[in-house]
């Protein structure tokens, strides 16, 4: 269920996100599939292998010796696989209940990685260092209203030189009725400063209920998107489109067999489900 709501201010939303993203980390700590993190040292998050392939023509070695940032990290499986992959990572997050669920899960795979529990718009603010790479990946700008802030944060996080990278849903992925059979637009693309109100009981893995569930979201077009990341001052080296997703938007979409799903043909090649950018702060 959704609805536009006019005069919402950014406060309020937070809370209201805040409660509903609290609520969610006991599920999710239960249906993110964190034996498989535990019992096999290598495994990586299917999130974090799409995205080094992606990264792979920028950094010659991965990440491995990087300095990485992650941005609204939740509980810690991607930022915890970038460690794996040789990072030394730095999650960030406004949530307090995830945050204890990723330096849990820390621990019990024996990996260094720091913490800090703080809005992304402030991370500057917070954060202590530079970094080779900021990352961003999957569920993550729809959260917030002003995404020049947003953006603004990312540069100030980087060396000179250093990649930023962010791989999230697509606006006009976002923009479709997801209950429809084929692809109808149901939701705002465009953005006008309101979030859009949703009550939703589940969550996107999982099967529990989600004890606060209300959440207020912002359409965010790839014009506003590309266009904050420029004014920031970053550089982009690369974008793209894709067509698979770490979770099932739609109950059309089909399991692959790495675990990403996908709209079936030929409903496929009609929609862009992800977005892919690479920038760079200037030397």
């Amino acid at each position: 269920m959704s609805d536009s709501q006019a005069g919402i201010g950014w406060d309020e939303a937070r809370a209201v996100n805040l409660a509903n993203w609290e609520a969610r980390v006991p599920l999710h700590v239960a249906a993110y599939g964190l034996d498989a993190m535990r019992d096999d040292p290598s495994h990586l998050s299917q999130v974090v292998r799409t995205d080094l392939a992606a990264l792979a023509p920028f950094l010659a070695d991965g990440v491995a010796g990087l300095d990485v940032c992650h941005l609204q990290c939740h509980i810690g499986t991607d930022t915890l696989s970038l460690a794996r992959a040789g990072a030394r990572v730095t999650g960030v997050d406004f949530s307090p209940s995830a945050l204890a669920a990723a330096a849990d899960l820390a621990d019990a795979l024996g990996l260094a990685a720091t913490w800090v529990h703080t809005d992304v718009l402030d991370a500057r603010a917070a954060v202590e260092g530079d970094f080779d790479l900021v990352y961003t990946s999957i569920g993550t700008i729809t959260w917030l209203a002003d995404l020049d802030r947003w953006a603004a944060q990312a540069y100030s996080l980087l060396r000179p030189g250093a990649l930023f990278y962010i791989r999230d849903g697509h606006p006009a992925l976002y923009a479709l009725d997801e209950t429809a059979e084929g692809l109808v637009t149901g939701y705002r693309y465009f953005p006008n400063g309101e979030p859009i109100e949703w009550v939703e009981e589940s969550t996107y893995v999982g099967d529990g209920v989600v004890s606060s569930p209300r959440t207020l979201e912002y359409p965010h077009s790839l014009t506003e998107i590309i266009t904050a990341l420029l004014a920031a001052g970053l550089v982009i080296d690369a974008f793209d489109e894709g067509d698979t997703l770490p979770w099932r938007f739609s109950p059309v979409m089909e399991e692959l067999p790495d675990g990403d799903f996908a709209y079936p043909a030929p409903l496929r090649e009609r929609i862009p489900t992800t977005f892919t950018v690479v920038a760079r702060r200037p030397a």
